[in-house]
């Protein structure tokens, strides 16, 4: 899935995706896809594309949240959470920092 994910969002001409791996660090997903779209309206084409080849590739639901507005996208891929986000909304949050840098590692959890 991660591959068709990221082959998705090749496709669609996203910018600065970053892959990060969640094995072992949470319970929820095994990695975090960050992209940015340069418009609303990239952001929420980039989502819906990655939902439709999702479950072409046998996910039976891949729900989307933020399609509304279009300024940052959650896609629930399963094992892989998808971020779309325009980009002064990416810098606000910056999840590559809260989750990338600023994650123990399992053994250093007390």
């Amino acid at each position: 899935m991660l591959a068709a994910t990221k082959a998705s969002l090749d496709d669609d001409k996203a910018q600065d995706v970053v892959v990060i791996n969640l094995a072992g660090k949470t319970s929820f997903a095994d990695y975090m896809v960050i992209a940015t779209g340069t418009s609303q309206r990239q952001v929420v084409t980039m989502a819906q594309h990655l939902q439709q080849n999702l479950k072409a590739e046998g996910l039976s639901e891949v729900p989307l949240e933020g399609v509304n507005q279009g300024d940052w996208v959650l896609i629930d891929g399963g094992d892989i959470v998808v971020h779309l986000f325009r980009s002064e909304i990416r810098e606000f949050y910056d999840l590559e920092k809260i989750w990338g840098a600023a994650m123990p590692q399992p053994d250093q959890v007390a």
